[in-house]
């Protein structure tokens, strides 16, 4: 499928409501903003938890505008002028500063790898499974997703995966945490202790990810969206910041209500530490399957996201002499909508 017919597929009449033409639109934000919260997030969120209680609760909900200002701009860059970072990095400020940041951008979408598929061996051995069956399975999903599907079908199978994670909530409430506890944590912040603004940090860092740039801006662009999207992807892009910054609060809140408050030196810098330290307040039947939904959910939405960023930056880099995209047609020599020839229109 090329660019501009799925760009006509949501204006058709099907979808010319202003519900419909979101709900075509719907994709690339939520996505993106599911795969950050991914395994390394939600250690970082569950060490906030168990070491600070709710301290960390109120950065949570601060960081979604943050999140969104620095996603929104790529939304704007992919609509507008229908290319991939690198290939808007090459063109505006050369070839030399294209290469570094896919350079950075395969060092990160490395370490995202690294990080997701030791979450999914975690989770085989919470089961009694060696450690590299779950990563051989996992690599053998992840190369299947993105080498047999479409644009449509990887995002659709992306967001069923990232839907997953959405356990943590019943997690949080399963924690019984204390509404009073919970008010005085968001009002008292040691904000003069190391620790906790090492922590702060953390959770910050947590957030923003190169990979998830090079992402949405060439998703945006794989899907075919036009100007005249730009207000359904803002929205899109939003509804994703609030929804994985909530996730995060609900791991703190979980981890605060049990850890944090019977065992706050609990060793949580793997996922089957967590998974020891947490799954016996939740029962150990149905609190293992939970957990490991949650982390299976976030680990592979973060491993899709975060291949298909290197392989954009690298298709749609000056390395490559004709454009990479996994919409069939939209593959070497595609040439795409021609965008607006203005950069004003950045600011519409």
């Amino acid at each position: 499928m090329s660019a501009a017919p799925a760009a006509r597929n949501i204006q058709s009449p099907a979808h010319r409501s202003r519900w419909g033409i979101f709900l075509a639109v719907l994709g690339p934000g939520l996505v993106v903003m599911l795969a950050d919260t991914d395994v390394g997030s939600i250690i970082t969120a569950a060490q906030s938890g168990a070491q600070w209680g709710f301290k960390l609760l109120l950065l949570q909900f601060v960081l979604m505008p943050i999140l969104y200002i620095v996603q929104e701009l790529t939304v704007r860059l992919g609509i507008f002028t229908g290319k991939g970072h690198g290939e808007l990095i090459s063109e505006t400020f050369g070839k030399g500063w294209a290469y570094l940041s896919v350079a950075g951008l395969s060092v990160a979408t490395t370490g995202a790898l690294l990080t997701e598929f030791s979450g999914v061996a975690g989770v085989s051995h919470l089961y009694g499974l060696p450690r590299w069956v779950g990563v051989a399975l996992a690599a053998a999903t992840l190369l299947t997703i993105v080498w047999t599907g479409s644009y449509r079908r990887v995002e659709r199978i992306a967001l069923i995966m990232g839907l997953f994670e959405l356990v943590f909530f019943g997690i949080a409430w399963a924690s019984h945490p204390s509404i009073h506890e919970i008010l005085d944590g968001l009002l008292h912040a040691p904000i003069t202790n190391d620790h906790y603004m090492m922590l702060v940090a953390a959770n910050i860092g947590a957030v923003i990810m190169p990979w998830m740039v090079f992402y949405q801006q060439s998703a945006v662009a794989d899907k075919g969206l036009h100007p005249e999207h730009y207000r359904h992807a803002r929205w899109d892009t939003a509804f994703g910041a609030i929804i994985t910054q909530a996730i995060m609060a609900a791991v703190l809140i979980a981890t605060a209500a049990t850890i944090g408050r019977l065992n706050p030196n609990a060793p949580l810098d793997t996922v089957h530490q967590l998974s020891e330290a947490i799954i016996p307040y939740l029962g150990n039947t149905w609190g293992r399957i939970v957990f490991s939904l949650g982390i299976l959910g976030a680990g592979m939405v973060a491993a899709i996201v975060a291949s298909l960023a290197g392989a954009w930056g690298w298709g749609k880099s000056p390395a490559f002499a004709t454009r990479w995209s996994i919409t069939p047609k939209m593959r070497p020599g595609f040439t795409g909508s021609t965008p607006p020839s203005s950069w004003l229109a950045l600011r519409q």
